[in-house]
């Protein structure tokens, strides 16, 4: 199998509805080819969603959507218990959780309740009910949109949530000549027509993810480039900006990321520019600023590119 060969057939099905976030669609497909997940965030109406939906309707894998409010209870997302009159006894009913491809439509809406709900199917991909473990389809994917926190009615996520996250991904506006192709391509489509109806076609199956993320399990990198990823790490927690750094799983997912890019890009090898595309987007939502960075306005994102500058790369 040729992972970038496969990816480009992926992206190019992509770019038939969403238009002009080529940096998103990369690292959507990064994580997904990473057994990652991903958290979008963005104002309403820049696509989250339905960029969601395209890649569920091109990787031809099972999908569920969870819209998350307030009132969602944590058995709405796993499932729960019913009692069967025919036999007389409780009977698990898996919930929109069980499945390939799960949408969680604004996450940070939901109570931390029921968004602690998805922490193990995240992470051991497994749900727990009852004193039961029910194990989840294999591929099994989830991306998330949230609305920025400073919106009324969201509610930051707690950073065990955050964790389970490979990428949070800044969904911004397209650059006016998107926004005018967008324009001039959609104003006469439904906003809720699927994504089929567009001209995007199935081109990858399940088993077709399960190998290619084997694959890039199996790239090749560095010693040098694997301490580069440790100092970088190192310097989230020494960085006085910071009130808390990346976590060693924060280096494991940012190299299984530069793995996928380095796939995508053609190679069997993972460089530095592999490690520093993904950085900003793997730590960004895993590191927490200082009181005294919050009061001064201090972007995170801003901190991690001085951390980027400052660690020397390897040759």
């Amino acid at each position: 199998m040729n992972v970038e060969n496969l990816y480009r057939e992926i992206r190019g099905q992509i770019e038939q509805v969403i238009i002009g976030q080529e940096k998103v669609i990369e690292l959507a497909m990064a994580a997904l080819f990473s057994s990652g997940h991903v958290l979008f965030e963005g104002v309403p109406g820049t696509a989250k969603t339905l960029l969601a939906r395209t890649v569920a309707t091109v990787l031809n894998m099972q999908f569920r959507r969870v819209q998350m409010t307030p009132d969602l209870l944590p058995g709405d997302v796993t499932g729960s218990s019913i009692y069967r009159e025919d036999t007389h006894q409780f009977v698990f009913n898996p919930g929109p959780v069980f499945t390939n491809f799960l949408l969680v439509d604004e996450i940070n809406r939901a109570s931390a309740r029921t968004q602690s709900a998805l922490l193990e199917a995240m992470q051991e991909l497994n749900v727990t009910y009852d004193g039961r473990t029910h194990p989840l389809p294999e591929p099994f994917v989830v991306f998330a949109t949230q609305n920025p926190i400073e919106q009324e009615g969201t509610y930051p996520l707690p950073l065990a949530q955050l964790d389970r996250f490979m990428f949070k991904i800044i969904v911004d506006y397209p650059d006016p000549k998107a926004e005018q192709r967008i324009l001039r391509e959609h104003h006469a489509t439904e906003s809720s027509a699927a994504p089929a109806t567009k001209g995007v076609q199935p081109v990858v199956d399940p088993g077709e993810i399960i190998e290619a993320r084997r694959i890039i399990r199996e790239t090749f990198i560095r010693d040098e480039v694997i301490d580069y990823v440790q100092c970088l790490v190192q310097a989230t927690r020494d960085e006085d900006a910071l009130a808390v750094g990346a976590s060693p799983r924060a280096g494991l997912m940012l190299l299984m990321a530069a793995k996928s890019l380095g796939r995508f890009a053609g190679r069997e090898f993972v460089t530095p520019d592999d490690v520093k595309a993904a950085f900003p987007h793997t730590m960004r939502h895993r590191v927490v600023p200082s009181a005294s960075t919050e009061l001064e306005g201090i972007a995170v994102d801003d901190i991690l590119e001085g951390i980027l500058e400052a660690v020397e790369v390897p040759r």
